[in-house]
């Protein structure tokens, strides 16, 4: 079998997966489960053989064409180069991943079948993406996954925070779509074809006419879809759906497509340096931004997802400097170790029967009840936080290095501007990285209180993949002597100035969260339990914030509404509670559109009811009257319609008389 008839089967099993789940669902529930499963399973496994043998070497390119439109060709392409080979390996993994652990999670979930299906094709779409060598064809894989992650964030659409959560998610990224596919047609109108191949020739021949102005509509696109600022508030919200799903999404597919369409157009961003400036500036406010808001959330989701923005960051800001390979290094270290750190959330929110930090703080043992999630959530923590030998540290450390070489003019893939933005910026996002890794680790497993709730063994299902997950969170790094065969011959070598600037500040950021964690944690001592008991209807956190309100002068007016051992509260002083909302950045859409969007909307409707409709309801009026009094006219009566035929004559002849006298 050929590699190109291998590469097609590789999105097409789990599509056929999805289909066939949500024709048989209902009617053959015995075989949802082997149908989630064994497609992208084998999908996984053919991708590992176009992988293999792909190798690293010249890009496996086929096309056909799909239609004739007498202008531009669509044509279903394939390109597999190295990095697409190695993101169809990181998707099927997780993909696979994910169908098993939710067999256990939603064991008991009435709509499990639909669920599957959906996660299957959306698993499909992203391979779409991934192996398209057609932007067409890549934009019908883009689109899908939109209406996925639509269902699957309002999985439970009962809920209002689902159902708002998936509008959301949906809204914000088509507000992106929509540049994106101008720019799309613009880009395709200056190459004369929508295959990227034949897009990066003309870019290469100079041949691209709107650089700057196709590269920002673009850029809209991509923030939208990676959650990138200012289009990123929706993938918080999204949390409101299933955990597997949130690891789904974070760590395989929807906002890494954006990154990876940039990764695979490259040229067409570097074409434009302004374009390359802003795409810094974006990573950069995203990267310290995020980190910022991570260090002030709850709940352990919102957490993940406000990490997952800042890793996006750090994405975009090596393909800001010019280094695709760094971008993609990380991509695929952050998938393994993200996807380890949501299904291990998920086996511990199932075991505490709560998502909040605050609670968590206060049970004791709670590591005892999940050692599985610990052991593996403890390992993906540090490679969150970067450190060595953890595949975070390679796979960051690369991305700061290119920021580094760019800076200080070792290389002109980048306006030096943008190598100093990102540099600066990652350095920052490293130190806060660490203290929100730091804090979550604390405060899930360090907890004091009550005992934590014991429901037993989780199911294997869930716990097996977390070890999974931890093997590449571990030693994926380790392979970056052997990447650059894969990467365009980029060299991944960890740079010695920004290894040891980069960890160091790491390191910082996590004793001086441990630091502030201890120092809270023994004001909350003082906090008698019995004071929490006694209020069982009371909120616990309200109770103890009463209690040592007395005992923390030394804190002015931070206020410990939630938890009062949270040291990020301690650590952001007076910025927690703008961090904990995301700057307000919700707020400032809802005064500048969707508060506009509605006065419109409530225009248009006062238009329609009290003026169309005014003059629609006179219009019909007029002849209801006109019918009306004919209606009487006809009464039935004979001697009446004589007597008015006769009357009417008698005018008509007085009317001719006088005509007549006149003339």
């Amino acid at each position: 079998m050929t590699t190109t008839t291998l590469a097609v089967l590789v999105p097409l099993l789990p599509f056929l997966g999805a289909v066939t789940g949500l024709l048989l669902g209902r009617t053959a529930p015995a075989f949802v489960r082997p149908l989630a499963v064994l497609p992208p399973l084998a999908s996984l496994v053919v991708a590992v053989l176009v992988a293999v043998r792909q190798g690293g070497d010249q890009a496996v390119s086929a096309a056909t064409e799909l239609t004739p439109t007498g202008s531009v060709p669509v044509e279903l392409a394939l390109y597999i180069d190295g990095f697409a080979a190695l993101v169809a390996v990181l998707v099927g993994v997780v993909a696979t991943c994910v169908q098993i652990y939710s067999t256990g999670y939603l064991r008991d979930d009435p709509r499990y079948s639909s669920y599957a299906a959906l996660v299957s094709l959306f698993t499909s779409a992203m391979l779409l993406v991934v192996y398209s060598g057609d932007l067409i064809v890549l934009l019908v894989g883009w689109e899908v996954m939109g209406i996925c992650s639509y269902f699957l964030v309002g999985h439970y659409w009962e809920t209002p925070e689902a159902r708002a959560a998936s509008l959301k998610a949906f809204l914000v990224t088509k507000l992106g779509d929509v540049p994106f596919l101008i720019g799309l047609f613009a880009l395709a109108t200056d190459a004369g074809s929508f295959r990227v191949t034949t897009v990066l020739g003309t870019v290469a021949s100079g041949g691209l006419h709107h650089p700057t102005l196709i590269a920002l509509l673009l850029l809209a696109g991509v923030a939208g879809k990676s959650a990138q600022f200012p289009l990123h508030t929706w993938l918080p919200d999204a949390m409101a759906g299933p955990t597997p799903v949130s690891a789904l999404i974070h760590a395989a597919t929807m906002v890494a497509a954006g990154v990876y369409f940039i990764a695979r157009l490259l040229p067409v961003f570097q074409a434009s340096s302004a374009a390359m400036i802003v795409l810094a500036v974006m990573a950069a406010v995203t990267m310290a931004g995020s980190a910022l808001a991570a260090l002030a959330q709850d709940d352990i989701k919102r957490v993940l997802a406000y990490s997952t923005i800042g890793q996006l960051g750090y994405m975009t800001g090596a393909l800001a400097v010019g280094d695709r390979g760094a971008a993609v290094f990380h991509l695929l270290a952050h998938g393994a170790f993200k996807a380890l750190l949501f299904l291990a959330a998920g086996v511990i929110i199932h075991a505490s029967g709560t998502n909040s930090l605050a609670v968590m703080s206060r049970m004791k043992d709670l590591r005892a009840r999940v050692p599985d999630a610990y052991w593996t959530m403890t390992v993906a923590l540090l490679a969150l936080a970067a450190i060595p030998p953890f595949s975070g540290f390679f796979s960051k450390e690369a991305v700061l290095g290119a920021a580094e070489h760019v800076a200080t003019g070792h290389t002109e893939h980048a306006p030096g501007a943008a190598g100093w933005i990102v540099l600066v910026a990652g350095l920052i996002t490293a130190v806060l990285t660490a203290a929100y890794a730091t804090r979550l680790w604390l405060l899930a497993f360090r907890g004091r209180g009550t005992e934590a709730p014991d429901h037993g063994r989780q199911p294997v299902t869930m716990t097996a993949v977390l070890w999974v997950l931890a093997v590449p969170s571990l030693a994926f790094g380790l392979l970056y002597g052997q990447l650059p065969d894969w990467f365009d011959g980029r060299d991944l070598t960890p740079v010695l100035t920004t290894s040891v600037l980069g960890t160091g500040l790491a390191l910082v950021g996590g004793l001086v969260t441990y630091g502030a964690w201890r120092q809270t944690t023994a004001l909350a001592a003082r906090v008698p339990l019995g004071a929490v008991a006694a209020h069982p209807d009371a909120d616990a956190g309200e109770v103890e914030a009463e209690a040592i309100a007395s005992h923390a002068p030394a804190f002015g007016d931070v206020a410990y509404a939630a938890d009062p051992a949270d040291p990020g509260r301690l650590l952001l002083g007076p910025l927690h509670r703008h961090a904990a909302v995301g700057f307000h950045l919700d707020a400032v859409y809802t005064v500048l559109f969707v508060r506009p969007v509605q006065a419109g909307a409530s225009l248009v409707r006062f238009l329609d009811r009290e003026v169309v409709d005014t003059y629609v309801r006179a219009a019909g009026a007029l002849p209801r009257w006109l019918g009306a009094a004919v209606r009487r006219a006809q009464t039935g009566n004979v001697q009446t319609y004589v007597s008015a035929l006769l009357a009417g004559t008698v005018v008509l002849v007085v009317a001719a008389l006088l005509v007549a006298t006149g003339a």
